[in-house]
């Protein structure tokens, strides 16, 4: 039984009319924004928890199974690495009837103030840095807004402030417990 079929059972008749008819988190892809926006506040409520109760199981079942697949392939991915003369990359190899892509990412991190140095050796070689690194400028906002007005006012024209996106969760109220 859903939350939503054990919320009912209890509540139902003070919310809808024919809970078994309402929509489970399956049914969601199958119906419009509209009317999901439009399903009552309760069942939106239930709706949420149900989806990111789903969402957190689903996060650690795909965790845990990574997790096997590294532990059952770990051994043979580095032999056919070595043998590939790779430390990052992908590798495939089979497995019965199936083949295994087996991919160790490149993560590269930079040390900021080596580079700034580079640049600026660059620059005073007359040559533009940028054709050999990105370089972009942010600001942390906390400092923005920590700065004295007379700073801001030289870096406003600068900024650009956007919207994020728009989360919204439902809670029952005290009162309502």
């Amino acid at each position: 039984m859903t939350a939503f079929q054990s919320f009912f059972a209890d509540h139902g008749d003070l919310y809808m009319p024919y809970p078994d008819n309402a929509p489970s988190p399956d049914d969601l892809p199958a119906l419009n924004v509209a009317e999901i926006a439009a399903l009552p506040v309760e069942l939106l409520a239930i709706l949420q928890r149900e989806i990111d109760a789903r969402l957190k199981r689903d996060k650690a079942a795909k965790a845990r199974f990574d997790a096997a697949l590294a532990v059952r392939y770990a051994t043979r991915t580095a032999e056919e690495r070595h043998a590939a003369d790779k430390d990052t990359g992908t590798v495939r190899f089979d497995d019965g009837d199936f083949t295994v892509v087996a991919d160790l990412p490149k993560r590269v991190d930079w040390d900021q103030d080596r580079l700034a140095a580079m640049v600026a050796r660059i620059r005073a070689a007359g040559d533009d840095p940028a054709q050999y690194v990105d370089i972009a400028f942010k600001v942390p906002e906390r400092r923005y807004a920590a700065w004295p007005d007379a700073i801001r006012a030289g870096f406003e024209p600068a900024r650009t402030v956007r919207p994020g996106t728009l989360k919204v969760t439902l809670e029952p109220n005290e009162a309502a417990q």
